[in-house]
C-alpha cells in the first residue's frame, strides 16, 4: 500500500476522521465529506493487519470526537453545586462515551465489510468493486438507521452538509437523511475503489477516473432540481410569527434572579412583537422554567390575555412526582389550547441511561435528580392556525419525530431549544439539524432558543433570519402553512430496506452462482 509501515495506517485513518469532523460547525468545511471517508475504505479493504479494527476505531474517534467536542462546554457546572473536578469528570465522561459509541459503530461497519470481502463470504472479491460499494453503502445506512433508534444520536454523515450544501440536502425529501448519507458513502467508495485499483496496478480507464465525479454531479443535480421547485405559498396560509430570545444564562436560570429576568424579558418581547403585528409568539424551551400553575400567575400570561394573541410558551408540566419539558399553546383568552411534551430526552442531562449501572456514579458526582419523564411518542399538536410540528431541543436530530407529525397533518415546524450550556458551535450544529428537518418535510420552521441561534427557515432550507449568540433579541417573520407531502413524509426511510434487500439478493445470487460452478 501507499505506506509500508502499519503505523502510517493508523495515523492516516485518524487524520481522515478528523477531516470528516471539520465538516461541521464551527469549521463547516463540508466539501471534505466527499473524500474524507475514502482512506478508511481503502484501509479496511486492503489492510491485513491483525489489529486492523483499530483503524476504523481511530477514524470514528477522529470524526465524532471533533464534531462533538462542544459537549465539553457543560463544564464548569459549579453553578449547580457540582465541584470543579467532578464537573470536569462529568464533561469528559460524556464526551468520551458518545465519541466511543459512534466509533464503535464505525468499527462494526468495517468488520462487516471485511467479512464480506475477506472472510468466509469472500466470493465478493476485490474484482467486484461495485458490489463492494453496494454492500458498504448499505451497511453504513443500516447502522445509522439502527443508531437513530436509540438516544445517543447526532452525528449522521448527512449533517456534514448542513447548512451550506442545500442542493444535496434536498435528497432528504426522497428518503430522509439516509439518502444524503448514501450519496456521501457511495462517492467516497468510488474514490476509494479507484485508489485500490491503482494500488493493485490494474488498468484504469478514463471512465474509472470519471465515475466519482459523475456520481457527485448526478447527486447534486437531482438535489438542485428539487431545490429549484417553486414553493407556491399563498397569503391565505400566512402566519406572522414572532420569536423572543430571552438570553437567560444557565448560571442564573433556575435562581430567583433568573425567574425575574425571564418573566420580564419574555413579557416585554411578547408585547413588542404584538405591537409589530405578530399573530403568534414563540418562546424557547423552558422559557419560564416552572409549572403551568405558576406560569398562569406571570405577567406574560396576563399580557397574553390583554393582547389576545397566541403564545407558545416553554415550561414544565407536572406528572405526579415527575414532570415533562413542555410547550404550551396559550390562546388570547388564557386557554391552554394544546401541549407537547418532549419525547427524546438528553442522556445524563435529562435522564440517566443504564441507571442500574451509572445511577450511583452520577448521583455521587452531581446533586441533580433525574425526575424528568418523556412524553408520548405519538403526540399531535393542534393550534388555532392548524396542526403544528414540534421538536424540543435535542429532538431536532431525530427526523422521524418530524416526519410522523408531518404525515399526521402538521403544517409548520416549531423548534424551541435551550443551548445555553455550550459554545456557539453547538447551536450552529443544532440550527443545521433544523434546516434538514425543514427540507425533508417541506415545511417552514421557526426556531426559538434561549441564547442563540434563533432562526426562521424556509422549506428549501434558506435561513431567512438568524439571531446573534448570547444576545437578547426579538424578530417577526411570516411563515406559511403547507400540506405538501414529500416521498420521505409518505414512506419514511424506504431506501434502507431497499438497499438491504438488494444487497441480500446480490449476495444470495453470487453464492448460488459460485456453488453451481463448483
Amino acid at each position: 500500500m501507499l505506506f509500508v509501515n502499519p503505523r502510517w495506517f493508523f495515523l492516516l485513518s485518524f487524520l481522515s476522521g478528523i477531516c470528516m469532523g471539520l465538516t461541521v460547525a464551527p469549521i463547516n468545511a463540508y466539501f471534505l465529506a466527499w473524500f474524507a471517508l475514502a482512506p478508511l475504505w481503502v484501509l479496511v479493504v486492503k489492510s491485513k493487519q491483525t489489529k486492523s479494527l483499530w483503524i476504523p476505531l481511530l477514524w470514528g474517534m477522529g470524526y465524532h470526537g471533533v464534531a462533538l467536542s462542544w459537549i465539553t462546554g457543560i463544564h464548569p457546572m459549579t453553578w449547580l453545586g457540582v465541584p470543579w473536578l467532578a464537573s470536569l469528570a462529568i464533561a469528559l465522561f460524556c464526551w468520551a462515551f458518545i465519541t466511543l459509541w459512534g466509533a464503535a459503530l464505525v468499527t462494526v461497519w468495517a468488520g462487516m465489510l471485511r467479512f464480506f470481502t475477506q472472510g468466509e463470504l469472500k466470493f465478493i472479491t476485490p474484482y467486484s468493486p461495485f458490489i463492494r460499494i453496494l454492500i458498504g453503502t448499505t451497511l453504513w445506512c443500516a447502522l445509522e438507521a439502527f443508531w437513530s433508534l436509540g438516544s445517543l444520536w447526532w452525528t449522521s454523515l448527512s449533517y456534514t452538509q448542513s447548512p451550506h450544501n442545500l442542493a444535496i440536502l434536498h435528497l432528504g425529501q426522497i428518503s430522509g437523511s439516509t439518502t444524503v448519507t448514501a450519496a456521501i458513502v457511495a462517492v467516497n467508495a468510488l474514490f476509494a475503489e479507484l485508489w485500490i485499483r491503482k494500488e493493485d496496478r490494474k488498468k484504469i480507464s478514463l471512465i474509472d477516473y470519471s465515475l466519482p465525479i459523475i456520481a457527485l454531479v448526478v447527486f447534486h443535480g437531482v438535489g438542485f432540481w428539487l431545490y429549484s421547485q417553486p414553493l407556491q405559498d399563498t397569503t391565505s396560509k400566512a402566519v406572522k410569527v414572532g420569536i423572543v430570545q430571552g438570553n437567560i444564562p444557565n448560571t442564573i436560570k433556575l435562581s430567583p434572579l433568573g425567574f425575574r429576568r425571564a418573566i420580564a424579558g419574555y413579557t416585554t418581547g411578547y408585547n413588542k412583537l404584538v405591537e409589530e403585528g405578530a399573530q403568534a409568539v414563540l418562546t424557547p424551551e423552558g422559557a419560564l422554567p416552572f409549572y403551568l400553575d405558576k406560569i398562569k400567575t406571570s405577567s406574560l400570561y396576563q399580557a397574553i390575555q390583554e393582547k389576545g394573541v397566541v403564545a407558545w410558551v416553554g415550561g414544565f408540566a407536572q406528572q405526579g412526582s415527575s414532570y415533562t419539558n413542555s410547550l404550551f399553546t396559550i390562546t388570547g383568552n388564557g386557554e391552554v389550547f394544546s401541549r407537547y411534551d418532549k419525547y427524546k430526552l438528553v442522556p445524563l442531562g435529562e435522564y440517566i441511561p443504564f441507571s442500574e449501572v451509572l445511577g450511583g456514579l452520577i448521583n455521587r458526582l452531581s446533586p441533580l435528580e433525574a425526575q424528568q419523564i418523556p412524553g408520548n411518542p405519538n403526540q399531535i399538536f393542534d393550534t388555532p392556525f392548524g396542526r403544528g410540528i414540534v421538536g424540543i431541543c435535542y429532538e431536532s436530530a431525530f427526523a422521524e419525530i418530524f416526519r410522523r407529525q408531518a404525515a399526521a397533518g402538521g403544517e409548520f415546524i416549531l423548534s424551541p431549544s435551550n443551548d445555553a450550556h455550550y459554545s456557539a458551535a453547538m447551536p450552529a450544529q443544532h440550527h443545521a439539524q433544523d434546516i434538514m428537518r425543514a427540507i425533508e418535510t417541506d415545511r417552514w420552521a421557526a426556531r426559538a432558543t434561549n441564547t442563540g441561534y434563533s432562526a426562521f427557515v424556509s422549506p428549501h432550507g434558506k435561513t431567512l433570519w438568524i439571531s446573534g449568540h448570547n444576545t437578547y433579541e426579538t424578530h417577526l417573520e411570516t411563515i406559511y402553512r403547507r400540506q405538501t407531502s414529500t416521498l420521505y413524509v409518505r414512506w419514511g426511510d424506504w431506501l434502507t430496506p431497499v438497499l438491504l434487500v438488494t444487497s441480500g439478493g446480490v449476495l444470495l445470487f453470487r453464492r448460488l452462482a459460485k456453488n453451481n460452478s463448483m
